[in-house]
């Protein structure tokens, strides 16, 4: 690495991060990357390459520390996704391919259920089209045996999930309107629907009889909103649902500051005691203004896996036990809206693996988590 300012960055990755000398469980860092579309980008042809050398996006991100993947599944018929694939593809049929290469790599799994034809986050949880004529019990039965069926599937395969997802971003709940609690929803009836929802995706990872079962997470996008958080997370307690990990999105210029981040993991570590994730985030290397004092530059990026990193070993009790980069595999795609994160990906516009992947990589260490 010819850059002495990168390599500094990279050196600060490693220093910054002392180890406690006293430990209750003591676990590998998760140091990952959502690769959702990594068959769809190698589809039309996208090249992922290292120091110019053509390769695999999973060997050159796994050479590189990176020790998890993170795949997104949708409930698509094979028509929606051939009609629109990169808004349809991620479904079982796409998915199992590139979950088993993830294992192949010997790499770490989350399977993100999005319970949805398509995308879904804070703003639609769009329920299936095959779902939509479903009572209100079938629909619960239908998230458990689609979620259990899933899981088996990839079981069989030897693409056994690691970590398990019930919902992306759920912040106003999934399935909509069934399961929405978002603003005027927000109302008795409304969450005991959720609740059932949520439990029943659960039972069905739980159905499949697994020596080594999947610990599950519930994500919701207030990385940064120690309000909007403990407003979900409250009510999820309430209810007593049954889950391992609490995953948190947090994108700087939509979730706030590093500030707003500590508040936010440090009140739900206490609150909650369970261990978190930071299941998506992700920082412009290119076409962005300064966010929080950082550059949107190949150092920029590195800057802020530090203060990321810095960040969250600095709570105490240490409760972070991974970072996953979304957006990971984006290259420029002409024709395709790609929302910017081909400029806050893993791989310069000319292909090449950028400098951030060896940053975050390094933080794949074994780290504290106290009771």
């Amino acid at each position: 690495m010819s850059d002495p300012s990168i390599a500094k960055l990279l050196i600060w990755v490693t220093i910054a991060l002392p180890m406690p000398s006293i430990a209750t469980l003591c676990q590998e860092f998760i140091a990952g990357a959502d690769m959702s579309h990594l068959a769809f980008f190698e589809s039309k042809g996208v090249v992922y390459k290292d120091n110019g050398q053509p390769d695999d996006a999973l060997l050159i991100i796994k050479r590189r520390g990176i020790n998890c993947v993170r795949l997104r599944i949708f409930t698509s018929s094979p028509e929606q996704a051939a009609a629109d694939p990169y808004n349809y593809i991620n479904n079982l049929e796409y998915t199992l391919p590139l979950a088993k290469r993830v294992k192949s790599a010997e790499l770490k799994l989350i399977l993100d259920f999005h319970y949805s034809d398509t995308w879904a986050d804070p703003q639609r949880q769009a329920i299936p089209t095959a779902w939509a004529n479903l009572s209100f019990q079938q629909l619960c039965q239908m998230v458990r045996s689609y979620t259990s069926n899933v899981i088996y599937t990839l079981h069989i395969a030897e693409a056994t999930p690691d970590y398990v997802q019930i919902g992306n971003e759920i912040t106003a709940g999934m399935l909509w309107p069934e399961g929405n609690v978002g603003g005027t929803n927000d109302t008795l009836i409304q969450w005991q629907k959720l609740i059932k929802l949520i439990t029943n995706g659960i039972q069905g990872v739980r159905d499949v009889p697994l020596a080594n079962p999947p610990k599950i997470i519930i994500h919701i996008d207030r990385g940064g909103d120690w309000a909007g958080a403990k407003w979900f997370f409250d009510n999820l307690t309430r209810y007593q649902v049954q889950f391992d990990i609490i995953g948190y999105s947090y994108y700087p210029w939509w979730h706030g500051s590093f500030s707003n981040l500590t508040v936010c993991i440090s009140n739900s570590a206490n609150a909650y005691k369970k261990p978190i994730m930071i299941v998506e985030t992700a920082f412009p290397w290119t076409h962005s203004t300064n966010i929080y004092g950082i550059p949107a530059t190949t150092n920029g990026q590195l800057e802020y896996v530090v203060k990321l990193a810095t960040t969250v070993h600095s709570i105490p009790r240490k409760p972070v036990i991974g970072i996953i980069w979304w957006g990971a595999e984006y290259q420029h795609l002409p024709g395709y809206a790609l929302a910017g994160f081909q400029y806050k990906s893993f791989w310069h516009i000319n292909g090449n693996v950028l400098p951030v992947v060896q940053a975050l990589g390094r933080l794949a260490k074994p780290v504290v988590i106290s009771e």
